[in-house]
């Protein structure tokens, strides 16, 4: 498994990186494992250099081994029962008595 280096801008913190980095600032425990050095950081000067490792996607769709509560074929339905009864009609009240 591959990675690449991430040079940290003045003031970047690790949950900021990991979610430029990821997109997901929750992914921040792989750039601790790996970069222990810089534990004590905080807030990072400019110009140090972090390992970031490749994170694989796993798509969720193609995951067979899934539980079967994950193996929704009817998501469009489950979507709109979610939904139901939520409208924008408040907002265009809200509008109307300005």
């Amino acid at each position: 498994m591959g990675g690449f280096t991430y040079t940290t801008k003045q003031g970047d913190m690790w949950d900021y990186i990991a979610w430029r980095v990821y997109g997901d600032e929750s992914l921040v425990y792989l750039l601790y494992r790996e970069n222990p050095k810089y534990l004590d950081t905080f807030i990072f000067d400019e110009g140090v250099k972090l390992y970031c490792p490749e994170v694989e996607v796993i798509n969720e769709d193609e995951d067979e081994d899934a539980p079967e509560w994950q193996e929704d074929e009817d998501d469009e339905d489950a979507e709109e029962d979610a939904l139901d009864g939520v409208s924008d009609e408040g907002d265009e009240d809200e509008e109307d008595e300005s």
